[in-house]
């Protein structure tokens, strides 16, 4: 099954709705090793210098935080268009609304610029008007904008990026994102494209004022050269300018075309995952001063379930203390080859079940905010994650 047939599939099916469960990746540590990697090397947890913190904010709690990827093509028509309102367009009129029936907060994560993918009509941030400013400024307590990448294409841009150009197109987002929205209403917390980040980069994000970043789960390899490892050419993204902290990893999913994926610093081993999913908890790294949380699939992707898996597999983690719902942009609208129509009912439907069983949206930023070293830890946690 090729990328573009998977997503059709999982548009329609949610066939991956549970695609990167920290939980399942903790658990398959021990199962066979899948075919893909067999005869590699396992290469070891990478965050070594590091502790498990938990939030005073949000410990003993039931909070949520949603985000959606991925996103300029809402910005593009506003401004293009010019509504009233900026709410008045319906990809934001649903978060409005939402927030206004059940208190969701949102972090929209920004590409810098449209992709010649979808055609030569090229839409960047520097373009978009300012005439929604103080409207944007005035809704920051419950909607921000994110860095994210340059724009959709290549798959992992920032594996094996180096210090200097992350900085850059982080400034170049913030710059704009400040320009028409305001500084309050730009995230420090940070969901990279297509997640793996080289050491460089978090170096960098570190220093432009990311305060929490997403990363990945599992059992990591070095990849040897075989690029069967790896679906859609992606070996070829790991040998460019490779870094020594780069590989690959396997994730129990219900399909297999992700199952193989590139890895980098960002990236926490099952053990780190067991302690953390779901939680209060995350892993800071004395090495690079960040903090990393798994964001993508803790809880379900929208874009990834029907409205019966979406129930369903949110139904399985009510009982757990924090919880992170992702989205990408491209699915709500009808011009695009995995067009959801029930886009809109998905996010009501994930807003209304938090809302009724008593969870309270936050900002993935708030989980950095106020932390403390996790509860008592023993001799043996301490040695398992470097303290």
């Amino acid at each position: 099954m090729n990328r573009r047939e998977f997503l059709k599939l999982s548009a329609t099916s949610g066939v991956a709705a549970l695609a990167a469960s920290p939980l399942a990746a903790a658990e398959g540590a021990a199962s066979v090793v899948p075919d893909f990697a067999k005869g590699a090397e396992e290469m070891g947890p990478i965050l070594t210098e590091s502790e498990i913190r938990v939030s005073r904010n949000l410990a003993g709690e039931k909070s949520a935080s949603y985000f959606c990827d991925d996103a300029i093509w809402f910005l593009r028509d506003i401004t293009r268009q010019r509504p009233e309102s900026a709410f008045d367009h319906p990809f934001l009129a649903v978060l409005r609304e939402c927030h206004e029936k059940y208190g969701l907060k949102v972090q929209i994560n920004l590409f810098y610029r449209t992709d010649f993918f979808y055609g030569m009509d090229e839409f960047t941030l520097a373009e978009v008007t300012d005439a929604y400013k103080s409207e944007f400024a005035a809704n920051a307590d419950w909607l921000k904008f994110g860095f994210h990448s340059l724009q959709e294409f290549p798959d992992y841009p920032w594996v094996n990026a180096n210090y200097a150009d992350v900085k850059k197109i982080f400034g170049m987002i913030k710059g704009q994102v400040v320009r028409f929205a305001g500084e309050q209403s730009f995230a420090t917390a940070c969901v990279p494209h297509w997640c793996p980040m080289s050491m460089d980069g978090v170096r960098a994000l570190k220093d432009c004022g990311i305060t929490v970043m997403e990363c990945s789960i599992g059992p990591r390899y070095r990849y040897d050269g075989k690029p069967e490892r790896l679906p859609y050419g992606h070996a070829f993204r790991i040998l460019q300018n490779r870094k020594p902290e780069v590989g690959f990893y396997w994730r129990e999913s219900r399909n297999a075309a992700i199952s193989s994926s590139v890895c980098s610093y960002n990236h926490i081993s099952p053990a780190q995952a067991a302690e953390t999913a779901l939680s209060a908890k995350y892993i800071h790294d004395r090495a690079t001063g960040m903090n990393f949380k798994h964001m993508f699939c803790d809880a379900p992707c929208l874009n990834l379930c029907t409205m019966e898996t979406l129930a369903e597999d949110t139904a399985k983690i009510l009982d757990r203390e924090y919880l992170i719902f992702a989205n990408h942009e491209q699915y709500f609208f009808s011009d695009y080859f995995a067009y959801q129509p029930d886009y809109a009912d998905k996010i009501r439907l994930m807003c209304r079940t938090m809302h009724e069983n008593g969870y309270r949206f936050v900002f993935m930023e708030e989980i950095a905010q106020d932390a403390s070293l996790s509860n008592n830890p023993d001799k043996k946690e301490q040695e398992q994650y470097g303290r």
